[in-house]
């Protein structure tokens, strides 16, 4: 499904396309927690990301990230919206805090 939803979105600029990890569930202990007390994501998967921002000289600087990246980013960033009926946000480069490394 990232395939179809990755060609029918192409980010501008320095934003990104976030598929954002599911929400707990169940606490460590076993409780189950209704979706009003879930607290938002702030992890996901980069399914797309823009070419670059315009600085004023007009080239393009870099991307630090890309697709596939796990990322965190700022809690209330970015906007939210449906394709396919999933969930997904788009996130300025800015609002990405850091890059989740696998070991």
């Amino acid at each position: 499904m990232a395939t179809a939803i990755t060609s029918k979105l192409k980010p501008l600029g320095d934003r990104v396309v976030i598929r954002p990890t599911p929400r707990e569930e169940m606490t460590k202990s076993g409780i189950v927690l209704p979706d009003t007390a879930k607290e938002k994501p702030q992890e996901g998967t980069i399914l797309s990301a823009g070419p670059g921002k315009l600085n004023d000289d007009g080239k393009r600087e870099p991307m630090d990230v890309k697709k596939g990246d796990k990322v965190l980013y700022a809690k209330y960033a970015g906007t939210e919206f449906k394709v396919d009926g999933e969930d997904l946000l788009i996130v300025s480069q800015k609002d990405i805090l850091a890059i989740v490394e696998e070991k």
